[in-house]
């Protein structure tokens, strides 16, 4: 074969071999999420300081006064959010007055089709039981880990072990989607921080002015460090 034969083939199979390591890299670089985290998506275009004030209309876990709020948006149906819920109560727990939880909803539909309804049921035994029966609530459906935990005939059960006391009042609440607009508020404020995914967490100063985004099912020194980024 001539060489002006041979520089003709090996060309494009060199371009080939390029492209194999081209997309190969493509590949891996798109590859599973680090594990802890939700699915591999970079935030949306946001700003973590678009974070609603927090107000007594909130579901606060700790006090309103706090120096530092760990804000939550969360589908309960998501699996790397019910992993995330015992590290914020440790978070919590650790350190004390200095940190209030604060829950908001952003239910994906699309994934989990019932996070909407037990959404829904969390703001209506809000309503009818105030706020320690919401977390006691929450608690219990987001850790609920028994073979029918999708069965949503049993969130009645759950809300009157909760503390609510008229089923009628909370079966009417939960039919008519009562808190349906609440849970869209929180949606599109999730969206305007730029979160994609749950949990997607702002780590926010009591003035508003400093705000920390963490991304995923992170471990507790994750949120820690951002806590302590705050308070210093």
């Amino acid at each position: 074969m001539s060489t002006e034969t041979k520089s003709s083939v090996a060309i494009p199979a060199a371009i080939v071999v390029a492209g194999l390591i081209i997309a190969a890299a493509v590949f891996f670089t798109r590859g599973a999420a680090p594990a802890g985290t939700t699915a591999a998506k970079p935030a949306a275009a946001g700003d973590p300081k678009a974070v609603a004030a927090v107000t007594a209309a909130d579901h606060i876990r700790g006090s309103l006064d706090a120096p530092v709020k760990v804000v939550e948006y969360s589908d309960i149906d998501c699996p790397f959010c019910q992993r995330v819920h015992p590290t914020l109560k440790q978070l919590q727990a650790e350190y004390g007055d200095k940190v209030a939880w604060v829950y908001r909803h952003n239910p994906i539909t699309g994934l989990h089709p019932n996070a909407e309804t037990k959404a829904i049921a969390t703001e209506c035994v809000a309503k009818l039981a105030g706020n320690d029966a919401f977390w006691k609530f929450l608690d219990a459906v987001t850790e609920d880990t028994a073979p029918g935990r999708n069965d949503l005939t049993r969130l009645p059960a759950l809300a009157a072990e909760a503390g609510v006391t008229d089923a009628a009042a909370f079966k009417e609440c939960l039919d008519s989607k009562e808190g349906l607009s609440k849970i869209k508020a929180d949606m599109a404020n999730a969206a305007a921080t730029g979160g994609r995914g749950t949990p997607w967490t702002i780590v926010v100063s009591k003035d508003g002015k400093e705000a920390v985004a963490v991304s995923g099912a992170q471990p507790i020194d994750a949120f820690k460090a951002a806590v302590d980024s705050i308070l210093k």
